[in-house]
């Protein structure tokens, strides 16, 4: 078995990075403002267990340091330096149970800033910072503990004129310009994307060629994060989707307990994360390794969509425009097969189509599945989609879900669903399918199925039944 661990090998940003898009983030703010960037904390899980912890993805991209409850303030044209970490201080005691830290000594080399504190003078400190500035910038509403403890900060301004204290006379969130910022992809994030999709493609494959009638869904889960984790992948970008037969008529389907039948198509919706970058592919395939005929039917209406759609993924065009491109070709393909009927554009202007396809083609991605930034521009005549510019990075997924109790459909289609997924990097040209590896096509689809592993031992579906 070889696992090619090389191929996917963590993508490590220079530094420079990290200090440029400080520089970049603090231009758009200007001299008289003060941003707070926070680190996230831990959530419970239960008992006395955290959820896996993994670092905000804006604290991140500002700064590639990974502790939590760090906060970093930028202070734009600041003399003793423009940027300010507070972080947790060195202690051996809760080192030995939870893990190394930098400390204050070790914060401003690895993060690269120019002052550094405990974080328990954060109040202090920061009512300093923000003498004199005209705003203070920070996510709002994302933290509500946060919120209120910036807001009583600054009000020391306001409580105590006699101590003649200018502060921040205006609020303001940051995650506009960070989320327009985290849009276009530098070359750094686009390798780590690249590399993301080639390990996602990989373990997608993987699944297919594993997959055999009797096993369980989560046995196909834990195939594909096998091939994450064992390739490079820190963690998954998000929660896995292992759907079976009617299942994957449910869009946000997260059981994944349930066993799968000789007839049942298996959709997968899964995405592994390297380097804070996540892939997201869905793939949908027969486990016998034949579509039936109502199967391949379906498949070929939601694969031809899918290529339809990606074409468009060019600067000549908006965004909205790789959505109507795919609910053109869905609702072509329904009346073609015989679930729809009447003409094709009264169909979609009647919305017809959303009984079988209820949700948008696309959705930006990057360091989140659904990823920062607009999706229109705001124009004085109203929003307009936005356009296409290289850099940006979508997923195209159109799908088709006929419920197993639509009674208004030949039976034989009942229960089926579909939907295809690829990553797109917008470029000059022509789209780049980043998860082109990734098997879709029907024939291909079909003499990969069942065919044995190459990463992950055949799987006994004796074990797929929990019970």
């Amino acid at each position: 078995m070889t696992f090619e661990r090389t191929a996917f090998a963590q993508t490590v940003l220079d530094p420079g990075v990290f200090a440029a898009r400080r520089r970049t983030v603090m231009d758009a703010y200007g001299p008289g403002s003060v941003l707070v960037v926070a680190a996230a904390g831990h959530a419970l899980r239960n008992g006395d267990v955290d959820h896996e912890w993994r670092q905000s993805s804006d604290f991140w991209y500002l700064t590639g340091f990974d502790e939590p409850e760090t906060l970093l303030v930028l202070v734009p044209g600041r003399a003793d330096g423009e940027a300010v970490a507070f972080v947790r201080p060195r202690d051996p005691a809760q080192e030995v149970w939870h893990g190394r830290r930098v400390g204050v000594e070790g914060a401003i080399a690895r993060l690269g800033v120019d002052q550094a504190f405990d974080l328990k003078d954060f109040d202090e400190q920061l009512a300093n910072l923000v003498e004199g500035a005209k705003q203070l910038c920070w996510h709002v509403g994302r933290d509500p503990a946060l919120d209120q403890r910036l807001i009583r900060v600054t009000r020391r301004h306001r409580a105590t004129p006699r101590l003649h204290l200018d502060g921040p006379d205006f609020f303001a969130d940051l995650a506009a310009v960070m989320g327009e910022l985290r849009l276009i992809k530098g070359p750094a994030e686009i390798e780590a994307l690249r590399r993301a999709a080639k390990l996602t493609a990989e373990a997608h494959n993987e699944a297919m060629r594993v997959c055999q009638s009797g096993m369980n869904e989560r046995q196909l889960q834990a195939v594909v994060e096998f091939v994450f984790r064992a390739g490079g992948a820190a963690r998954v970008g998000y929660g896995s989707i292992v759907a079976r037969g009617d299942n994957a008529t449910i869009l946000h389907y997260v059981e994944n307990d349930q066993m799968i039948g000789p007839s049942d198509l298996v959709l997968i919706d899964a995405g592994g994360e390297v380097a804070y970058q996540t892939a997201d592919i869905t793939r949908t395939f027969p486990a016998s390794g034949r579509f039936s005929p109502e199967q391949r039917a379906v498949y070929e209406v939601v694969l031809q969509a899918e290529h339809a759609a990606i074409a468009l993924c060019t600067p000549e065009h908006r965004f909205v425009e790789v959505h109507e491109r795919a609910v053109q070709v869905l609702t072509e393909g329904l009346v073609k097969i015989g679930l729809l009927r009447g003409d094709v554009e009264q169909l979609i202007q009647d919305e017809k189509y959303k009984r079988f396809y209820m949700h948008r083609t696309s959705h930006w991605l990057g360091m989140d599945v659904h990823d920062a930034g607009r999706y229109h521009d705001s124009l004085p005549t109203g929003n307009l989609s936005r356009q296409l510019v290289p850099g940006m990075v979508l997923t195209v997924e159109p799908g088709l879900y006929i419920a197993a109790d639509d009674t208004e459909v030949p039976e034989r289609f009942r229960g089926i669903g579909v939907r295809i997924e690829d990553d797109i990097l917008i470029t000059a040209g022509a789209p780049e399918v980043l998860t082109a590896d990734c098997i879709k096509e029907i024939d291909d689809i079909e003499r990969i199925v069942g065919t044995g592993g190459r990463w992950v031992a055949a799987v006994d579906p004796a074990f797929g039944d929990p019970f």
